[in-house]
């Protein structure tokens, strides 16, 4: 087995990070544990010249110390194709800076490897991605033309409308079939975004939670159900949404089972699905999330799994 020394996260700085759920804090963690050595660099720190790739990273130890849980040592500049992980863990918007950043690391992938996989990263957007599973998923529209959204809207009654490469609940709206605001909130997005929008069937069961099931190499192995606050149609946590202790449905399971094929083809080693009642709404390759809350209410230590996972794929 090749024996893993060097691991580069490419994140947002984690000085920003908040410890108690951050996933790419858990993985990193994890790694630190095991004996590698942790390098960091944002992505605005890549530069490729002559065929090669170069970062400014930074030696990381970690702390699970809220408060002080970092250290950072003097940047150096180094070929990346050196490492022997790359980590591509900065947070969404999925825009032309991400999909840049893909391209680029796929010039060392897989030599070094790269999780997730940077050109399926590029081709799987979550809200796209989905698209190929349409019977796992609700009723969904993606289009920029206000009469299509209308019309949408006119035959599911109530419907969700969001940013098609937003994240974490940045942008999603409620729009029931007496609200006069459509116009207007159409109006503001195309002001807002170039890409088309994406509309889904509202999904009553969303006020039960909106449960995020955590795949390793294509295998359920957590999941936390996340419960909006009561004035909010959001689930999301940094949103006031409540996280609660779940167990997978039959129907969850079906749903893994159906799309763990897709994930390992595309080398997908940690992926976040989205699961409303019977209907999955999105798939989460770019940086999933929910590590932390899952340990925290007593289930695996899926930082470790993907560990053991990363480790296997290096062989």
């Amino acid at each position: 087995m090749a024996k893993i020394k060097n691991v580069a996260v490419q994140m947002d700085h984690v000085a920003g990070i908040n410890i108690a759920g951050d996933s790419t804090f858990a993985m990193s963690l994890e790694a630190q544990s095991r004996g590698y050595s942790l390098f960091h660099y944002t992505p605005d720190r890549l530069s490729f010249r002559d065929g090669k790739l170069y970062a400014a990273v930074e030696p990381m130890v970690l702390r699970d110390v809220r408060g002080d849980h970092f250290d950072l040592g003097a940047p150096e500049r180094v070929d990346l194709s050196t490492m022997d992980v790359i980590l591509l863990r900065q947070d969404p918007p999925f825009d032309m800076a991400y999909i840049t950043s893909t391209h680029l690391l796929e010039r060392i992938h897989p030599k070094t490897l790269v999780v997730n996989d940077p050109a399926w990263v590029r081709n799987s957007p979550e809200k796209i991605f989905v698209t190929e599973f349409a019977d796992l998923m609700p009723q969904t529209l993606i289009t920029k033309d206000p009469a299509e959204i209308r019309r949408f809207r006119d035959e599911m009654g109530d419907i969700i409308l969001k940013p098609l490469y937003g994240n974490g609940g940045a942008g999603v709206f409620h729009s029931t079939k007496d609200d006069r605001n459509l116009s207007s909130l159409l109006e503001m997005f195309g002001q807002l975004f170039r890409e088309p929008f994406i509309a889904q069937q509202y999904l009553p069961d969303v006020r039960k939670g909106d449960k995020r099931i955590l795949l390793v190499d294509g295998e359920p192995v957590g999941a936390i159900n996340r419960v909006p606050a009561e004035h909010d149609s959001r689930s999301n946590m940094h949103v006031g949404g409540r996280a609660e202790a779940t167990d997978l449905t039959v129907r969850e399971k079906e749903i893994c089972r159906r799309i763990g094929p897709a994930l390992r083809e595309r080398g997908f080693l940690l992926v976040g699905i989205d699961v409303i009642g019977d209907y999955m709404t999105e798939i989460n390759v770019t940086s999933p999330t929910g590590l932390r809350e899952v340990r925290k209410f007593g289930g695996a230590d899926i930082a470790s799994l993907l560990w053991d996972a990363i480790e296997r794929k290096r062989a």
